[in-house]
């Protein structure tokens, strides 16, 4: 089967709808135009699946494709927000037919060349999909959507395919962290799922970071500077000891892989008083709550010192999934791993520098690790996903859905148990 054609189309239907969330509305969802592609699924869904629900308060969308009630019914998941990050209105997406492995000049002037972006060099001989370089191109999550959709589409135009319940869902507001806050775990009636949302195919991922933020207001001492000398205490200086006090180790630009940081992300005020905000990660839970409390300690340490006046605030934000899935529901990793095998995919298990609603939900009781959605330089203008790795996956989606239930006897062959439980073997 090939479906690069078809999840191609609708990932250019998807992509031309302004989804960008923003973390300043304050709204459920934050933006109207979240709304709109959940409007278009809807009605796409309509024609696939048995079942659709549209939360119209929240915006989440629910489908479900009825099988044997003897299998498991397996979730796919995946939002309809972009980024805040970078501009999502008016996208022009364009197609650059077979790669010829160079630099890709796109109308704005923006250069995507392997030479920084060396991953470039795997799409040799494929057809890349790009923005004009002005807005991002929205494969973080569309892709995700347009290759559940095509597996949807795909599942509907074979009823010889033997499967259990298929439950659908698309979410809002992925991108500012509020993807699961209005999800129904009931309506959505998933064993297990899987959020599409993954970079590079073959990616598989059921470890992510812990992850927790931090506000901490400096109140200092402003006076006249020309009458400064042992009176005045400059908040945002303060602000400057408190961060030099981290190791230059443990930031983002100087991490990989399980490595956890500390991450600046906003100093604002003036020497009367400031507001540092950082981001804390790490996938070793003893090690982020070292994190934690080495932050408070700086901060306490920095106030007697100078005598600001220091408040730290740190409130968790989600958890490592892992803690959820091994060792008890790793049969749902394994099961991906072999249908990407037999999909002739190679496997990339890595874990997530980041956060998925995979995490949240895992905490919620859906056990739900992340795979590849396909996409690179994610939240930019220099992103950028292969249509061709778009089809593959769609064809991984249709290969874990069809292989749940499968079972190995003593001798390593494969049992169809779904034959079993339909009565045919």
């Amino acid at each position: 089967m090939d479906l690069t054609a078809s999840v191609s189309e609708r990932f250019l239907r998807y992509v031309s709808i302004d989804t960008r969330s923003s973390e300043e509305s304050g709204l459920h969802p934050s933006t109207p135009g979240q709304f709109d592609l959940a409007r278009l699924l809807e009605k796409e869904l309509e024609q696939v699946a048995d079942d659709v629900y549209f939360d119209v308060e929240h915006c989440y969308i629910y489908a479900h494709i009825r099988g044997l009630k003897t299998l498991p019914r397996i979730g796919f998941i995946a939002h309809m927000d972009t980024s805040p990050e970078a501009c999502g209105a008016g996208i022009k997406a364009i197609r650059h037919t077979d790669y010829d492995g160079g630099d890709i000049t796109l109308p704005s002037g923006k250069v995507l060349s392997p030479s920084e972006f060396p991953e470039l060099l795997d799409y040799v001989g494929q057809t890349i999909l790009t923005s004009d370089g002005s807005t991002l191109l929205g494969s973080d999550d569309k892709s995700g959507i347009a290759e559940i959709m095509t597996m949807a589409g795909y599942i509907h135009d074979h009823p010889e395919i033997i499967h259990g319940d298929i439950c659908i869902a698309f979410t809002p507001d992925e991108e500012i962290g509020e993807g699961t806050e209005f999800f129904d775990l009931d309506r959505f009636a998933a064993d297990y799922a899987y959020t599409v949302d993954g970079g590079i195919i073959g990616e598989i991922s059921y470890e992510n970071f812990n992850a927790a933020g931090a506000d901490i207001t400096i109140t200092g001492r402003n006076v006249h500077p020309g009458e400064a000398y042992g009176k005045m205490i400059n908040a945002l200086r303060v602000a400057e000891e408190i961060d030099g006090m981290i190791p230059g180790t443990e930031r983002p630009e100087t991490t990989r892989e399980y490595e956890g940081f500390y991450h600046l992300i906003s100093l604002t005020g003036s020497p009367e008083q400031a507001v540092m905000k950082y981001i804390i990660r790490d996938h070793d839970r003893s090690l982020f709550e070292e994190k934690k409390a080495r932050l408070v300690s700086i901060c306490n340490d920095v106030s007697a010192g100078t005598g600001a006046v220091i408040k730290p605030e740190i409130r968790d934000s989600y958890y490592n999934m892992r803690e959820k899935i091994v060792p008890d529901r790793m049969h749902i990793v394994n099961d991906c791993i072999a249908a990407m095998e037999r999909a002739g995919i190679n496997p990339l298990i890595m874990p997530i520098r980041g956060g998925t609603d995979g995490a949240m939900l895992s905490y919620k009781g859906l056990a739900c690790p992340n795979i590849c959605a396909g996409g690179h330089n994610f939240h930019g203008v220099y992103e950028y996903v292969s249509e061709q790795s778009m089809g593959r996956i769609s064809e991984l989606l249709i290969e874990i859905v069809k292989g749940a239930g499968y079972e190995e006897d003593q001798t390593g062959n494969r049992i169809d148990t779904h034959l079993r439980a339909a009565g045919i073997m």
